[in-house]
């Protein structure tokens, strides 16, 4: 073993002691990641340490890559749900309504009021699931194992709703160009109501257990905070940018669906720090239950998808009793309908920030090109500037704010 200093137990190094030049300004570089609990994925993070203290940091990102916008030039416009879903796993509706939402404006399509509820129904609901995750991995990643399983718990709730409704627990392929897949099972108000009161009151226990304890206030108040100058000049969205006290939200701002028609309150920060944005995410669960509550009430009668420009297919029963019907069936699932030649993007308001789709179009049934605005992507770049004078494990902590899903950076 040569070269390795053994000293008797017991027996401290003070460097004074020893006939060696002991440097004091060297820096120490670390690797956070890619396989580590609170990078929330496959997220490698270079920091800089002088001590304890991060000079520098510098996400590293690509372990995930699945090439699926280049995927998404291949399939036909009536299959690209099945591909763009599962970029944000967390929120795969919101994926989905912004592909649907962009192919629908090329094709100048309306539709049926009852299909623009539904989508904002499984939206808003999503909206609760993600934000539960995040409660519960942010309780996890700063010592409050106990949220960890509570919010896996109400989550869970939510992912059998959208099991009963879609088929599937994520990924679910329910949202698509036209509408929605089917429609809401019997009985889905009483099941919707259910869960809003059951979250509601959940919500109270975790603001009593939570919002107060004084050591998730010293973990979260004054550690990684933003300027809203900064927020805008690095492209942050969503409740980053609102923490630094910026009202921007596009369900309000840019209307899409019917939010136009429904009561909700932006929530907005002051000091742009992890506490804010945790404070941001937590009363957004409270604003989507108030939202959901609203649909039901308004929920339109009618039909879940649209039956012109044969976008969707024919109704099931009809096949069987209309040779036009079984044409227009096989025609849609062999060659696709055709979009007129364009371009177009349409932003959504995602739990993570703007969301986006941008297709240009050749006239034929495949997008010639087709970009994903990706929120996580975007609100990485706050990471150098948050975590730059923090401690190691402050690091943690704005990660877990800054919530990123990696399936959404490496698309």
């Amino acid at each position: 073993m040569g070269g390795v200093l053994r000293l008797p137990e017991g027996v401290g190094i003070d460097p004074a002691d020893l006939d060696i030049d002991v440097p004091t300004d060297e820096t120490m570089i670390l690797n956070l990641g890619p396989s580590h609990p609170s990078t929330h994925g496959v997220l490698r993070i270079m920091v800089e340490l002088e001590g304890e203290t991060v000079l520098r940091s510098k996400p590293v990102i690509g372990y995930l890559h699945t090439g699926m916008e280049k995927t998404g030039e291949e399939l036909m416009y009536h299959q690209g749900s099945t591909n763009v879903t599962r970029m944000d796993y967390l929120s795969p509706f919101f994926n989905e309504l912004t592909f649907s939402l962009t192919v629908e404006k090329l094709l100048g399509l309306e539709l049926p009021p009852r299909a623009t509820w539904i989508r904002m129904l499984m939206s808003e609901l999503n909206r609760i699931s993600s934000h539960m995750l995040w409660l519960a991995t942010n309780g996890s990643d700063i010592g409050a194992i106990n949220m960890l399983v509570y919010g896996w718990r109400e989550r869970e709730v939510l992912l059998q709703w959208f099991e009963k409704v879609t088929g599937l627990r994520m990924n679910h392929n329910y949202i698509r160009p036209g509408g929605v897949a089917a429609d809401l099972p019997d009985g889905w108000r009483d099941d919707v109501l259910t869960i809003c009161e059951m979250m509601s009151r959940r919500m109270d226990e975790y603001d009593r257990l939570l919002t107060g304890q004084p050591i998730l206030q010293k973990r979260l108040q004054g550690v990684g905070p933003l300027t809203a100058e900064e927020a805008i000049s690095l492209g942050l969205t969503g409740p980053l940018l609102r923490s630094t006290g910026v009202p921007r939200d596009l369900r309000r701002d840019e209307p899409y669906l019917a939010y136009d028609e429904v009561d909700f309150d932006v929530i907005v920060g002051e000091v742009g720090d992890c506490w804010d944005r945790y404070a941001i995410r937590f009363n957004e669960i409270r604003e989507s239950i108030r939202i959901c509550r609203q649909i039901c009430e308004r929920m339109p009668a009618g039909d879940y998808r649209a039956q012109d420009k044969k976008v969707t297919p024919p109704p099931r029963n009809r096949i069987d009793e209309s040779m036009e019907a079984l044409i227009h069936h096989f025609k849609l699932y062999t060659e696709g309908f055709r979009v007129p030649p364009g371009e177009a993007y349409v932003p959504v308001e995602t739990p993570r920030g703007e969301g986006g789709c941008y297709i240009v179009s050749d006239g034929t049934s495949r997008p010639y090109r087709m970009h994903m605005r990706a929120a996580s992507f975007a609100n990485l770049q706050g990471l150098p500037r948050m975590a730059r004078g923090a401690l190691i494990a402050d690091t943690i902590a704005i990660v877990s704010t800054i919530d990123p899903v990696l399936g959404d950076v490496d698309r």
